[in-house]
């Protein structure tokens, strides 16, 4: 019986795996600074290798440094 279960819950089992790597993503991309540091970075090569404008880079850039901020200043 055991067999049959793990046979059928497997697809759920799946999902579950699923939705906590997206959790602990979100959760990475919200609460860590070397992950923003990094973004960052990319925004910058992005924008000498002209993948983006000034004006784009001008925005995504004062957000990454206001979520660098609140990053840093919830640490201390």
């Amino acid at each position: 019986m055991l067999l049959v279960d793990d046979v059928l819950l497997f697809p759920l089992k799946g999902l579950i795996g699923i939705f906590e790597k997206i959790h602990q993503m979100a959760n990475t991309e919200t609460s860590d600074e070397k992950y923003a540091l990094e973004k960052l970075m990319e925004l910058q090569l992005r924008f000498e290798m002209d993948e983006i404008g000034e004006e784009e880079f001008r925005k995504e850039e004062t957000k990454l440094q206001a979520k660098l901020n609140v990053l840093r200043e919830s640490d201390e």
